[in-house]
């Protein structure tokens, strides 16, 4: 569970640094590492809330698209994960559709590849 949390931390660390659209305005090192964990968290309460939520509701456009809508759902709990911490004061920020789906790719390939190179829960990696 700590390992997954800290993938998403690097995740969404990449999506950071890498995508003009989505910005952290922390100033020290310390700070930025504490807003990226923070925003983890935040991102690892939103997936499991709500994100099953959305994936009932929109359950037949994941059928009609064969799961690539999954996309689409990632980037709205990247939006709503740079409100929360928004309301929060944390300073992790999604511009828009178009940084949060592009950070939905990001995320989500970092995320694969890291728990990838990992391991299974509970598995050797071999």
């Amino acid at each position: 569970m700590i390992v997954r949390f800290l993938v998403n931390a690097l995740a969404l660390g990449v999506a950071t640094w890498l995508l003009p659209g989505i910005t952290l305005s922390a100033q020290s090192t310390e700070h930025k590492i504490f807003a990226l964990l923070l925003t983890a968290a935040i991102f690892g309460v939103v997936n499991s809330l709500v994100k099953p939520l959305f994936v009932f509701v929109t359950s037949p456009v994941l059928l009609v698209t064969m799961g690539v809508f999954l996309l689409v759902i990632n980037a709205a709990l990247l939006i709503l994960t740079s409100w929360v911490a928004g309301k929060l004061g944390i300073g992790w920020h999604v511009d828009g559709f178009w940084s949060a789906f592009l950070g939905a790719l990001l995320v989500s390939t970092v995320s694969f590849l890291a728990n990838s190179m990992l391991g299974r829960r509970g598995q050797e990696h071999r």
